[in-house]
């Protein structure tokens, strides 16, 4: 697969081809519309805490800057701006873009949309963010180590990293890709590569080696009436907490 800096140029074209759908709780991106409450009240509960906030409060995330890279339209993006965070999300999908600036512009959110790589991002000398939130993307780049430096450059000091993705087990096999493409046809078929998975001991590894640690880890499970929450079971989904 052609591939641009840690981008893969067939991914790109993948996820821009559902942007028009990708609002619609029951389009395409169903299970994320349904993960997105879990993932990202964990992570705003950690971030929240990890600046002496209360996570329950009003706008815990108030002034803290964070990226969300590989924003798609816009899901993550949107959740962490209601929680008060300044945010930037960056994908290299140009569509999915367009579709993520006319919703938050209809939901009146500030939300800075830019089209590129975290590598382009870096070669602008630019910001540096409280947070850098990368969700399901990791499984989708051609140079996981290179992602991870990317990331952990772009973190300001004091600050986090998160990435969540899929663990590469015989039963993510059964039921994210299997399953969830074949059978239940929760997701379009040809959305991931399981050999592109990633075990959190190799996440972990290559999070080390970009001068990270990972701080906490959560598993992200989904019950048999569609619902999400975290856990301690990683098998299948599971997001990651690094400093």
């Amino acid at each position: 697969m052609p591939a641009t800096g840690t981008a893969i140029d067939a991914e790109i074209a993948k996820f821009d081809g559902l942007a028009a759908r990708w609002w619609d709780p029951k389009g395409p991106m169903a299970p994320l519309h349904a993960m997105n409450p879990a993932r990202c009240g964990w992570i705003v509960a950690r971030l929240a805490r990890l600046h002496g906030r209360d996570p329950a409060g009003p706008a815990p995330l108030a002034g803290l800057r964070v990226l969300d890279v590989g924003c798609g339209a816009g899901l993550a993006s949107e959740a962490l701006a209601r929680a008060g965070a300044q945010v930037t999300g960056l994908d290299a999908a140009a569509t999915a873009l367009a579709v993520a600036r006319a919703h938050a512009a209809a939901a009146g959110l500030a939300i800075l949309y830019r089209q590129g790589m975290p590598e382009g991002l870096l070669a602008e000398g630019g910001p540096r963010f409280d947070a850098v939130v990368a969700l399901e993307v990791i499984e989708h780049v051609a140079d996981r180590e290179a992602f991870c430096r990317h990331l952990a450059a772009l973190m300001a000091p004091g600050g986090a990293v998160f990435v969540s993705t899929l663990n590469r087990t015989s039963r993510s096999f059964v039921m994210a890709k299997i399953g969830a493409e074949y059978l239940l046809r929760l997701l379009p078929v040809g959305t991931h590569d399981w050999r592109m998975f990633v075990r959190p001991a190799e996440l972990g590894a290559e999070l080390r080696a970009a001068g990270l640690r990972v701080s906490d880890i959560t598993g992200l499970i989904r019950d048999a009436r569609g619902g999400w929450s975290t856990g301690r079971d990683v098998g299948v989904n599971y997001l990651v907490m690094a400093r």
